[in-house]
């Protein structure tokens, strides 16, 4: 279909959404999508996240009624224009799935009302049986409250007429955060960092507190042979892209130094060596919090009007089982594993079958350990970093689209429908891929699975990856492991990592492990790859009970509509924000942060 066809049906079902719109009609409003089609909106309807799915759904959050009129009418989405000076022009797309759904899709701009706002939204057309186009989905998102946009100023880098530095400039705002911050950022790491610069673009006082001594130490002090397992286009940071000298899947040390200098450059106000030391407390009549921190060996007093969390994955998760305390060797963490060299030519045990398990069994491989075992309790989701760049990163993600456009196109599709669409046959491709990787493994014995429980369907890699971070990164008695290869599925292939599958640890001996089978696997050095707790459990260590019993049970995961719980978005208790979850996650929620607590600074909320 040519161009100028695909604009021309985009321009004419935009127009006539924009007077149904206009004119706060319901009923023709829903009428432009399909009967099982999809809403989702982000700050434009309410300021929350939204799913809808069905006329009915749709039409019943349209009407409600907010401050004595229908919301659809009180938010007022008018000036709706088709954007095709972006690489979001209309465009031809197809779905995964046997279906083979295709259609026209593309972005569109328009105004709020209520708030006075600039939005921004995104739809996927296809005909019906009358061969009418109707929307698939629709998402709508607010961009920018007008008056108060995001702000690129000072690029010029000349400083109050060149009667300052810009040392002396970014020293003066420093002090003005630090005698009044309006948000406290607890945590130093991507989200905490991302969350901070764009706070600082919508001029909010943010100041970040890390408990390491350096930027970038959490990613420093994790184990040697650690990279990205995606790749470095689609894990860019915020306003400001990886060199283009950097590999493609980035070393640990080169990220932690990244983030170091992102630090400096993005100009963001940092307390190193600090850290919450008592609970904080939350005022309701002053809409402040009381939080002590000690900064080195000073202890400070703040009174932020926002804590937002951006404390990471949780601390390590480490099972316990009889006897541990008499095995006679090595016993820690995968967190803790620092040095696979001095186990050369002994016997290696790797308890879970994730990310972490794989990276370490390479490293024992790699230097020389006599037998490495790698113990999987229940199934792995796998996919290699090559079927995942064609599925999941290079199609979404070309070199030449601006990583902001596509993170924009991305986060149009509702994910409750991505994983619709993956149950219905769209993860066969996926496996198709990987289909020699998949078939050595189940014949090492590695079990593997795309169901998050049994008959639940097939979800792949991105139900796996959105339950994980709910759950900890990695279970228990139930595990929702993750495994994007890059390299230790060879291994396992190969015979050089042996598999000791679906057996529970029945205890610990002096020599290795006994399971609940009888069998018995000796060992030299056991390591525990079994993840990291829940982000709530974190966030209760720090709370305490009485604010945490406040918040919904989970962090991360999907809630009935399948957007994510708590996080960017209102957590349950006032003043209290999570920043959590990947790169691609940070990059482009943390506007939606910003617009929030902006929102309430200026009273609209």
């Amino acid at each position: 279909m040519a161009f100028e066809d695909l604009v021309a049906i985009s321009a004419d079902w935009l127009k006539s959404l924009e007077v149904a719109s206009s004119t706060g009609d319901a009923t023709s409003f829903v009428s432009h999508f399909h009967l099982d089609g999809w809403f989702r909106d982000l700050l434009c309807f309410s300021w929350n996240f939204r799913t809808l799915s069905g006329s009915e759904q749709i039409c019943r959050f349209l009407t409600e009624v907010v401050e004595g009129k229908p919301r659809l009418e009180h938010s007022g989405l008018r000036d709706f224009k088709i954007d095709d000076h972006t690489a979001n022009a209309p465009s031809p797309f197809k779905l995964p799935g046997p279906q083979g759904i295709e259609g026209v899709q593309g972005a569109f701009t328009f105004t709020i009302t209520k708030p006075a706002a600039l939005g921004r939204g995104f739809f996927r057309l296809t005909q019906d049986a009358d061969g009418k186009w109707k929307a698939l989905t629709i998402f709508t998102n607010m961009q920018d409250l007008v008056g108060h946009e995001e702000s690129s100023a000072n690029q010029h880098g000349l400083y109050e007429g060149r009667k300052m530095t810009w040392e002396e400039d970014v020293e003066a705002k420093f002090h003005a955060i630090e005698a009044d911050p309006t948000v406290l950022i607890v945590g130093g790491g991507q989200s905490g960092l991302t969350s901070a610069a764009r706070l600082r673009r919508l001029g909010i006082r943010a100041l970040v507190i890390e408990k390491n001594a350096r930027v970038g130490d959490s990613w420093r002090q994790r184990y040697p042979n650690l990279t990205l397992h995606t790749p470095s286009y689609q894990t860019s940071m915020l306003y400001t892209p990886y060199p283009t000298t950097f590999p493609k899947f980035i070393p640990k040390g080169k990220l932690a130094n990244f983030l170091d200098s992102y630090a400096v450059n993005q100009e963001l106000c940092i307390w190193l060596s600090s850290s919450i030391v008592s609970t904080p407390v939350y005022d309701s009549s002053s809409a402040r919090w009381t939080v002590e921190v000690q900064r080195g060996d000073k202890k400070v007093v703040l009174n932020p009007k926002y804590l937002v969390l951006a404390t990471g994955s949780g601390s390590p998760r480490i099972p316990t089982w009889n006897g541990m305390d008499e095995f006679q060797g090595a016993l820690y963490h995968s967190d803790f594993h620092k040095d696979a060299e001095q186990f050369r030519g002994k016997r290696v045990v790797v308890v879970g079958a994730g990310n972490a398990s794989g990276d370490i069994c390479q490293d024992f491989v790699a230097h020389g350990a006599g037998e490495v075992t790698m113990v999987q309790r229940s199934a792995t989701c796998v996919i290699s970093s090559s079927a995942a760049e064609q599925t999941h990163f290079k199609s979404p993600f070309p070199d030449s689209t601006p990583i902001e456009e596509l993170d924009f196109r991305n986060n149009s599709m509702p994910l409750a429908f991505l994983l619709q669409l993956t149950k219905s046959g769209g993860i066969q491709h996926v496996k198709m891929l990987d289909k020699e990787l998949h078939d050595g493994l189940r014949k090492a014995g590695f079990n593997l699975t795309w169901e998050l429980s049994p008959g639940s369907g097939e979800v792949g890699l991105d139900g796996f990856l959105f339950n994980r971070q709910a759950s900890g990164t990695s279970g228990f008695k139930f595990v929702l492991e993750t495994m994007l290869d890059i390299g230790c599925g060879k291994l396992i292939v190969e015979g050089r990592v042996k598999i000791k599958q679906g057996q529970d640890i029945s205890h610990f001996d002096r020599d290795g492990i006994t399971f609940k089978d009888g069998s018995k696997l000796s060992a030299d050095v056991i390591v525990l790859a079994t993840g990291n707790e829940p982000i709530m459990k974190t966030t209760r260590a720090l709370l305490g009970n009485e604010i945490t019993g406040q918040l919904p049970p989970e962090v991360m995961g999907l809630d009935s509509e399948g957007e994510i719980n708590q996080t960017y978005r209102p957590s349950g208790h006032p003043g209290l924000w999570f920043a959590t979850g990947p790169f691609v996650i940070s990059r482009f929620y943390s506007k939606h942060l910003g617009l929030q607590i902006l929102a309430r600074e200026l009273g609209i909320v």
